[in-house]
């Protein structure tokens, strides 16, 4: 089915037409159509127009009134101020546009694809091989699986990689551990839960520390184990995947509980540029882009300085022949660019890299590998802070594991649902319980603009009452419980009745749903989508009130209500699964 026009957009063409029938020389004028609350809609652009044209502008608008054609899309069309237009709509255009988009035979609520469609590869959910977990894990997943949903909802070709820590010094003093200690890693069971397998992994990684830190000659054969690793030796490499396909067991298990799908070819860490290291450094030294300074191969940039005046270079190969975390990034952008034939690169990493990725993108940019039709972009994002609005700690200081987050989240939003369960099961409690607070926290985060610190209280986030996933989830619940009520009577929309305020209010911002969609992909935030979703729970919530559903005067207008829950709770279900937020059913 083709996309439906918002009524935004229609009464947008309905206006430009007006205008340029009132006068010719504005064919092409924005008549700045905005959603108001002293009418559906107010137009500002006729100041601006009448300024050029040295008209007076409530003459202008009184003109463009009389242009306007009225019926069966605008009711009514009034000049206020020194020249503006408050437009309304008929109460017929509302209800046949949900209607149209409620027949979208491909389920999309008539949200149109993205005209230029490319392909986006996107950077996110970065944990550590062999390194547990923690809070600073959280919004990078998040907001990454969101943005993945959102431009893949829009038609854009998404490629998904999480660039996992898998490669570095740490590794030499693992696996000549595991070398020395063969059967630390072995397993009891053929099932090893991802728990276990962390347990494995950190209990190895505080012996094999202990032992560097009072060993010389461990220390020694550690670093030459290194070196065997970078030279890609077969049977340090071996070790070495031991360690890859421990923690990967473990990152599953996390981000199952998150309940986002993370797909093993997906994930390319630092390992997976390992063999273009020595390339890219080539390519840029040759081209100039970056020179040797005391030995380093460098990059320097006149704006970006440091506490002492002097320039902050950007370091691809150390002196004793290294390479740092900006070679690995590089060479990533050219396997991006060049292999994956990305359009846009989108890295969610923590606000805190800002001044590394500034570094690296326009070092790529100057090798010419980014340009005006490839872009790189940093979805930077801020710190979980705790209720004391310092970054969140353990009560010891120590980082808030992400396992002990969730597990807590479940266990709170599991007492929420068991309170106010009615006729669930146990089971259904736990599963719900898992939804629950998973969303909560999800929520949490995705409601609050990327780049922003936010609070972490769980109190708040499982609350029924005010901007919470479980408001959204409990306004879907109870939605479905109406229309189960509702028995035989099917919703069905009647375009020829009159709409109190509430159903109209309702009705308006349902139609709102695809341009949300389009600004919140095409901007990289989720949280425009949870603010919509917020005011659209909180809208049916007042039509809930002022408007009887099943005990409505007449048999069509029970109808017509029951449409327009139905409407609403398939604008809510889809646009939390944009989110990653799921909707039972029953709550």
């Amino acid at each position: 089915m083709a996309s439906v026009t918002s009524l935004t957009s229609a009464v947008h063409q309905r206006l430009a037409s007006a205008l340029s029938a009132a006068l010719p020389e504005a064919a092409d004028a924005d008549p700045l159509l905005r959603r108001s609350d002293r009418a559906d809609f107010q137009a500002n652009g006729i100041l601006a127009l009448a300024k050029k044209a040295k008209a007076n502008p409530r003459e202008l608008a009184t003109q463009v009134v009389g242009q306007v054609v009225a019926g069966d899309l605008i009711g009514k069309v009034e000049v206020s101020g020194p020249g503006f237009l408050n437009i309304t709509v008929t109460d017929q255009a509302i209800t046949e546009n949900l209607a149209a988009r409620a027949a979208d035979a491909e389920g999309r609520l008539g949200v149109p694809y993205t005209e230029l469609p490319g392909t986006t590869v996107i950077d996110y959910a970065q944990p550590n091989v062999a390194k547990e977990m923690h809070v600073g894990h959280l919004r990078s997943a998040v907001i990454g699986d969101s943005v993945v949903k959102l431009l893949e909802f829009t038609g854009e070709t998404v490629i998904r990689r999480h660039h996992i820590g898998d490669w570095g010094t740490q590794f030499g003093m693992l696996i000549q551990y595991l070398d020395e200690h063969p059967h630390e890693l072995d397993h009891k069971d053929a099932e090893v839960t991802g728990e276990e397998a962390m347990s494995n992994l950190d209990r190895l990684y505080k012996a094999a520390r202990r032992l560097f830190d009072s060993d010389e000659e461990f220390k020694t054969r550690a670093r030459r184990r290194v070196v065997d690793l970078q030279a890609g030796d077969p049977r340090t490499l071996a070790m070495w995947q031991k360690f890859v396909d421990e923690s990967k067991i473990y990152f599953f298990s996390v981000f199952e509980k998150l309940d986002m799908e993370i797909r093993d070819p997906d994930i390319v860490g630092e390992s997976g540029y390992n063999d273009m290291l020595a390339e890219t450094c080539r390519l840029l030294e040759e081209s100039g882009v970056a020179v040797r300074s005391e030995g380093a191969l460098c990059v320097f940039f006149d704006d970006i300085k440091g506490p002492d005046g002097k320039p902050v270079p950007l370091i691809v190969q150390k002196s004793d022949g290294g390479y740092g975390y900006a070679a690995t990034d590089l060479s990533a952008i050219r396997d991006r660019v060049f292999n994956l034939k990305a359009n846009s690169i989108i890295y969610v990493v923590d606000a805190r890299q800002s001044l590394h990725f500034k570094m690296v993108f326009e070092t790529a940019r100057r090798a010419g590998w980014l340009n005006d039709d490839v872009k790189a972009y940093q979805l930077a994002f801020g710190t979980v802070l705790g209720k004391d609005g310092k970054p969140f700690k353990t009560r010891e200081g120590e980082t808030v594991r992400l396992v002990d987050l969730l597990d807590e989240a479940i266990d709170r939003a599991s007492a929420v649902v068991r309170e106010k369960a009615q006729d669930l099961s146990e089971e259904e409690i736990a599963e719900r319980g898992a939804q629950v607070g998973i969303g909560a926290v999800k929520y949490a985060d995705l409601s609050t603009s990327a780049n922003r610190d936010y609070k972490f209280d769980l109190d708040q986030m499982v609350s029924l009452n005010g901007d919470t996933s479980v408001y959204l989830q409990y306004a879907y619940a109870r939605i479905q419980s109406i229309l189960r009520k509702a028995g035989d009577v099917r919703p069905s929309a009647h375009p020829e009745l009159a709409l109190t305020d509430a159903e109209r209010a309702l009705g308006l911002h349902v139609d709102a749903f695809a341009e949300t969609v389009a600004e919140a992909a095409a901007e990289y935030a989720p949280h425009k989508m949870a603010a919509y979703l917020y005011q659209l729970a909180s809208l049916y919530t007042s039509f809930y009130d002022k408007c009887p559903v099943l005990k409505a005067q007449t048999p069509e207008q029970v109808e017509n209500r029951l449409f327009l829950c139905d409407v609403t709770a398939r604008t809510l279900h889809q646009g939390m699964a944009l989110l990653g937020i799921r909707t039972p059913e029953r709550l």
